[in-house]
């Protein structure tokens, strides 16, 4: 008599991948917190002023966007966080946005001024004329 030995169908221990993401919302309806799109950062050097601008949509200037300069880096600082509430449920959605940016030689970090209107942030940063001294290197022979 032969036996036949049915297959076995065992549980790995570990759980499917698939499962560790039941209780979460589906991927599809998550979106990035200001818009599909990434942050769009334009800058350009005219009439003698270095001039940044940043589409950060939906923000409270005064509140959620932050500028700083420290040593010649220039420094854009933007959070938005938003409550939703319907039928007895909300929903939260938050995020951070930071962009830093060398300045050009003879940025007036002191004149530096911000303006924030329809969704663009501008910043305009004045450049004095600098003349960089130049540095003579001598050449020595080699010692061999």
């Amino acid at each position: 008599m032969n036996d036949v030995v049915a297959p076995q169908h065992h549980r790995p221990s570990w759980p499917e991948v698939s499962e560790f993401f039941s209780g979460l919302p589906q991927w599809a309806t998550l979106r990035p917190l200001f818009g599909t799109h990434p942050i769009k950062v334009e800058d350009d050097i005219t009439d003698g002023t270095y001039e940044l601008q940043a589409e950060i949509p939906g923000v409270d200037p005064d509140k959620d966007v932050q500028i700083t300069v420290r040593n010649g880096v220039l420094t854009i600082k933007a959070e938005r966080s938003e409550k939703k509430e319907s039928n007895g449920r909300s929903e939260f959605a938050y995020g951070s946005f930071t962009r830093s940016v060398t300045l050009p030689t003879g940025a007036d970090e002191d004149g530096i001024k911000a303006s924030y209107d329809k969704g663009i942030l501008r910043v305009a940063v004045p450049l004095k004329e600098v003349e960089a001294p130049e540095k003579h290197i001598p050449v020595g022979a080699a010692e061999g």
